[in-house]
């Protein structure tokens, strides 16, 4: 880094409305990371109530932008019958730049049923479609049938927290969509993910912390705030035997054009204390 240059961090996927960030939110967006170099988040919506938390999250900071959506763990009776058409007023009002998280999770025994979690991410993905936004997409132990909506809705946007195969990985690219790679590509058990990291076209990679949770190393299993993106880039640059600001800077254009954020994300107000 040459005088004068500082790191400009970009978090595609996070969760700042999150319980784990009650006890000091506002110091940690208004301050904090903002002097760390956080110039960009896309802060996810998982629930009605999560939606309307992080539009007012987007309202109380300038480089905070909303995502809203229904994730696939949130889907239960207490789900109200008209759940899309408040999905759609925040879109058509432009509170929001994105439709997710949304997607499938067949991890859990205790989840919706699986019919029930299609119907209600087909949903979702033909409401992105109509009113043309990005969708983000959460995948667990689903991979066959995301592809499968994927394919037939074929939006705009990423598959976040990516844990397919290198294969699965150039399928969705081919599909027009992004990878989002997160802290897990820096674990010491990371196998899938590192080939899809040094593989997957610079063009199409979203670097991403999903915080609250997936701290990357060395910070796996604390807190996970969006000031440590450089050490996923670092690793993702490690792969590739490229600089760690190539691997930023590209992200970063990626994030921008995806959630169509140009002249809408503030200077960052300071250099990251994190010199690659």
């Amino acid at each position: 880094m040459g005088p004068g240059e500082y790191l400009e961090i970009y978090d595609s996927h996070a969760h700042y409305d999150d319980k784990a960030f009650d006890s000091d939110r506002a110091w940690l967006l208004e301050k904090q990371l903002p002097l760390s170099g956080v110039r960009c988040v896309i802060n996810m919506g998982t629930r009605l109530l999560t939606c309307a938390s992080t539009v007012g999250l987007s309202d109380l900071n300038p480089y905070i932008f909303a995502a809203v959506g229904i994730h696939p763990e949130e889907i239960d009776d207490t789900l109200p019958e008209n759940w899309l058409e408040c999905l759609r007023v925040w879109l058509e009002n432009g509170d929001a730049v994105a439709v997710g998280e949304i997607g499938l999770d067949y991890h859990w025994p205790d989840s919706a049923p699986r019919e029930r979690q299609r119907e209600v991410f087909a949903a979702q993905l033909a409401l992105a479609k109509e009113l043309n936004y990005p969708v983000c997409v959460h995948d667990r132990d689903a991979h066959q049938n995301v592809l499968a909506l994927l394919r037939e809705y074929r939006p705009q946007g990423v598959v976040h927290c990516f844990s397919g195969s290198a294969e699965m990985a150039r399928e969705i690219v081919d599909l027009g969509m992004y990878i989002g790679i997160g802290g897990a590509v820096t674990f010491k058990n990371a196998k899938k993910i590192l080939r899809v990291a040094e593989s997957i076209p610079l063009d199409r990679l979203l670097l991403e912390t999903d915080a609250p949770y997936m701290a990357p190393e060395p910070y796996r299993g604390k807190r996970c705030d969006s000031s440590l993106i450089p050490h996923t880039a670092a690793k993702i640059a490690e792969l590739r035997g490229i600089a760690t600001r190539e691997v930023l800077e590209a992200s970063n254009a990626n994030i921008r054009r995806l959630f169509r954020l140009e002249g809408r994300v503030p200077r960052a107000s300071a250099p990251s204390p994190l010199a690659y």
